[in-house]
C-alpha cells in the first residue's frame, strides 16, 4: 500500500449531535468560510503509513469539517443559507497517526467563529482526540485510520456543540 492515495469517507451525521442541535433552541444558520492554517494542518493529505488520505470534499480538509457541520444543520433543520447569523472556522491541527504497532491515534482541532452582522459572538478553539487498536500490518492499521477520520470530527463538533456560549451565539 506504500505511496497510495486513498479517500476518506463521506462524513456520516452524529444523531446525537443532531439532537442536540434540534433540541438547543437555536435560530437558524448558515455556514460560512472554512480555511486551514497551512502549518502542521494536513489541509489536503494525511499521511497513514507511506499512503495519503484525501477529503472527499474538494480535497480538502477544511471544506470536510465545513461540510460536516451543514449536514448536522440541514438534518437538524437548522442550515438557512440567508441567515443573519454565520459559523466559519480555521482548522488547526488535523492528524491519523497509525504507525503504532497495537494502539493508533488522531488529533483534530480547529477555532470556530460565530457572526451576526459582522460582530463576533463567539471565538474559541476546541479539540478532539480519539484512540483506537491498530496492528503492526499496513493492510489492518490504514483502513482503520481512513475509519476512523468521520468519527474523530463527530467528537469535535460533539465538542463544539457541548459549548453552551456556542449555543447561545446561534439564538
Amino acid at each position: 500500500m506504500s505511496g497510495c492515495s486513498m479517500m476518506a469517507p463521506n462524513y456520516s451525521p452524529s444523531i446525537e449531535s443532531v439532537q442536540l442541535l434540534k433540541d438547543s433552541g437555536i435560530a437558524g444558520a448558515k455556514v460560512g468560510r472554512f480555511d486551514a492554517k497551512p502549518e502542521g494542518s494536513n489541509v489536503t493529505g494525511i499521511s497513514l503509513r507511506g499512503s495519503t488520505l484525501q477529503s472527499p470534499y474538494g480535497n480538502s480538509y477544511s471544506l470536510y469539517l465545513a461540510e460536516a457541520i451543514k449536514q448536522e444543520l440541514i438534518l437538524a433543520g437548522k442550515l438557512n443559507p440567508d441567515a443573519g447569523i454565520e459559523i466559519t472556522g480555521t482548522l488547526l491541527k488535523n492528524d491519523i497517526d497509525v504507525s503504532g504497532i497495537s494502539l493508533a491515534s488522531g488529533d483534530i482541532s480547529a477555532r470556530f467563529m460565530v457572526r451576526k452582522d459582522q460582530a463576533v459572538l463567539y471565538d474559541r478553539i476546541k479539540s478532539a482526540r480519539s484512540e483506537w487498536e491498530s496492528s503492526f500490518a499496513g493492510a489492518i492499521a490504514i483502513p482503520r485510520g481512513q475509519q476512523e477520520y468521520p468519527r474523530l470530527v463527530q467528537r469535535l463538533l460533539a465538542a463544539l456543540y457541548a459549548d453552551t456560549d456556542f449555543l447561545k451565539a446561534l439564538k
